[in-house]
């Protein structure tokens, strides 16, 4: 009796050990079941708010290829909007759009509406003169840039080109 008794404890340890085991590598799989589960949902939701940044960006681009926008407040509103992006669709704005860039950092500081009629007439005349130096500069580097940003967008829209395009 007193050998079959440690062969019996080791025999119920054995199988408490095994049944722990087997309930850790169960939890082990559900956990990462859950894991990948909510990898997908985060890409989903990425791509999802990506979809939606990248509409107002093919918006903004193509209204100002249409010049129904002007290109300083494209400049700003591309900037603040591509800055959201993520995952693959993330752009490093400077470098891949240095003139749109250039003229969001020379107009990024200047005072708008309210704030742009509370400043001296004077003061408003030396910021528009400035930004309209730097738009002509680099209207046509900017213009380039709106096509490479709705070809990186993959816009469904095209640009309407007047005859004297």
């Amino acid at each position: 009796m007193l050998e079959t008794l440690p062969l019996g404890v080791v025999a119920l340890g054995g199988a408490i050990v095994l049944g722990l085991a087997s309930y850790a590598g169960w939890l082990l799989s559900k956990l990462r079941r859950q894991t990948r589960f909510q990898a997908a949902q985060q890409k989903a939701a990425i791509t999802q708010r990506n979809n939606k940044i990248i509409e107002s960006v093919d918006v903004i681009a193509m209204a100002t290829l249409q010049d129904q926008c002007d290109l300083s407040e494209a400049a700003i509103r591309l900037f603040m909007i591509m800055d959201h992006l993520q995952g693959e669709k993330r752009v490093d704005y400077p470098t891949r759009f240095p003139a749109l860039y250039e003229l969001y950092d020379v107009v990024k500081d200047m005072p708008r509406g309210d704030a742009r009629k509370a400043i001296p007439k004077k003061e408003r005349m030396r910021h528009d003169l400035e930004r309209m130096k730097t738009e002509t500069r680099l209207q046509d580097a900017i213009k380039i840039e709106l096509e490479e940003i709705l070809a990186f967008t993959g816009a469904k829209m095209t640009p309407i080109r007047t005859l004297a395009s």
